[in-house]
């Protein structure tokens, strides 16, 4: 399956997961609204969400389908299988104990992240006994992880893809179902995060079990004298810093949100949710397919088709990423307005909302080409050098927060967000092509030239038609805002794809680069 064809499928399935996630945001925003009860929520489940990503989806994976697949291409299956047993094998021990950890120094843990709740008690006792409930998350969403990434490297893409939206349902069915019959209504997010976690986790066993890859228990002794998961494990340590340093910027950032007024941090985690959407869709789904593809170029010493499958992900990339950072920016107010406003979230927590939806649109093609960047030197088992420069990041987010914050507020905390993975992805970029990694194939300044343009005409037309309506007066009904939003989506894509084809854009530029491993076995 191509690189376009493979990411497609994952954007679909990514695409259900994401409508998936805005129905349950939406449903939390009109049941709760955003007060300090759902800042309490959201600080308590950004814990176990920095530490999965800490030990899981981030510094695990960044290390683990490299080695899977390396080991899988020179050692056979067999192999593979002993591999996969040997990681779980270290991997599960260690993440239960860091969720027994977390739950008894949950006080601790909320202090560092929200030191702003200090002047409502009842708030950070709130989030530690939300954060209390809830860090076995991560227990579950480790397993899920290396689950994902076995299948991955298999090319199984749908199952991990899908898998997200078991959690969706786990949010939308408590907040419907359970909330309005338990005496504190936020503790059925709560439950809802752990149902989730199971449903999720069960979900890939099928999958793993159709390949002959369930993972077993082994002696922790015997795993750790496999070559492999040593290895595995050196690479994690650089990896981890460098998760460690992105989860840093947004521990720090969250709790400067905790010392802003109430519902600060409820506002951000919506716009943040909101750029996440094209973030998914385009950056995490061309990754997830490039990473595995990516490795076993590299292994097998194709630097060329290496060079092929980059420039493809990152014209894919700069065809879709700009247009959706213009259309975000445009139509942030209407957006907000018709995903979360209504009942208890306010016309005020529309506009705050939409501002930070403004400030992150602003880096969201750094941070969608941070997840085809960062994969490049991933791939080669090169995990120090993006470390090395998402700490720069890290040190150019806080200072541009002394600036933008005081100016901005939450909003800033965004615009920061988005302006540190623009020079997160252009140093990448720059060392990939100093290094002579990646060296661009002919067309590039024709391409962007048409991508600019045509996002150029798209915002005109989504600034004037959206000229005098105020999203945030709430006055017409959710249907008809519904309905104005959606048109003028459709009219913005219209647009850009009407402009794209009127300067020689076609389909067929779409077209896979050639495989030159399936060449040679042909």
């Amino acid at each position: 399956m191509s690189l376009f064809r493979s990411a497609a499928s994952i954007s679909f399935l990514t695409l259900i997961s994401r409508i998936t996630g805005v129905i349950r945001d939406m449903l939390i925003a009109r049941f709760f609204g955003a007060t300090i009860e759902t800042d309490a929520f959201y600080v308590a489940f950004r814990l176990p969400n920095m530490l999965r990503r800490l030990f899981a989806e981030g510094a695990f994976q960044q290390a683990f389908v490299p080695m899977v697949a390396s080991v899988r291409e020179t050692e056979g299956e067999e192999r593979t299988k002993t591999f996969v047993d040997h990681v779980f094998s270290v991997l599960i021990p260690a993440v239960v104990l860091v969720s027994i950890l977390g739950v008894f120094a949950a006080p601790v843990l909320v202090f560092l992240i929200a030191s702003g709740f200090r002047s409502d008690p009842a708030a950070f006792d709130l989030a530690t006994s939300l954060t209390r409930w809830m860090f076995p998350y991560i227990a579950f969403m480790s397993a899920v992880a290396m689950s994902a990434a076995i299948l991955n490297t298999y090319r199984n893409f749908r199952v991990p893809a899908f898998t997200p939206v078991l959690l969706n349902f786990s949010f939308i069915t408590c907040t419907v179902l359970l909330a309005p019959h338990v005496s504190h209504p936020i503790y059925a997010l709560a439950f809802a995060v752990i149902a989730g976690g199971v449903l999720q986790l069960a979900f890939q066993v099928p999958a793993l079990r159709k390949i002959g890859m369930i993972p077993r228990f082994s002696s922790l002794r015997t795993a750790l004298r496999d070559s492999a998961v040593v290895a595995t494990m050196k690479q994690m340590v650089p990896a981890l810093f460098g998760v460690a340093v992105a989860q840093l910027s947004i521990l720090i950032n969250t709790n400067i949100a905790s010392h802003l007024e109430k519902g600060a941090v409820t506002w951000l985690n919506y716009a943040d949710r909101l750029m996440e959407f094209p973030t998914a869709l385009l950056g995490v789904a061309v990754g997830t397919v490039l990473l595995p593809a990516l490795s076993a170029a590299h292994a097998s010493g194709d630097e060329r088709h290496y060079n092929e499958l980059l420039d493809h992900g990152l014209r894919l990339i700069v065809l879709l990423g700009i247009p959706a950072a213009v259309g975000l920016f445009a139509c942030a107010d209407g957006l907000v307005a018709f995903l979360f406003g209504g009942r208890a979230f306010t016309g005020e927590d529309v506009r705050q909302t939409a501002y930070g939806v403004i400030g992150y649109s602003v880096g969201l093609l750094g941070l969608i080409s941070m997840k085809i960047v960062a994969p490049a030197f991933y791939a080669r088992k090169d995990i120090k050098t993006p470390v090395k420069v998402a700490a720069v990041s890290l040190a150019c987010v806080q200072a541009m927060n002394l600036v933008t914050v005081p100016l901005f507020h939450q909003a800033g905390l965004a615009l920061s967000v988005g302006l540190g993975s623009l020079v997160n992805s252009g140093i990448l970029l720059y060392l990939l092509r100093k290094n002579a990694i990646f060296t661009p194939l002919d067309g590039w300044k024709k391409h962007f030239f048409c991508v600019a343009v045509s996002s150029f005409l798209m915002l005109a037309v989504l600034v004037g038609i959206q000229w005098h309506i105020d999203w945030t007066a709430l006055a017409d009904p959710w249907v008809v805002r519904a309905a104005k939003v959606l048109g003028i989506v459709a009219l913005g894509a219209a647009v850009y794809g009407a402009s794209m084809l009127a300067l020689g854009f076609r389909p067929r530029d779409l077209r896979p680069p050639r495989k030159k491993i399936e060449e040679k076995k042909a």
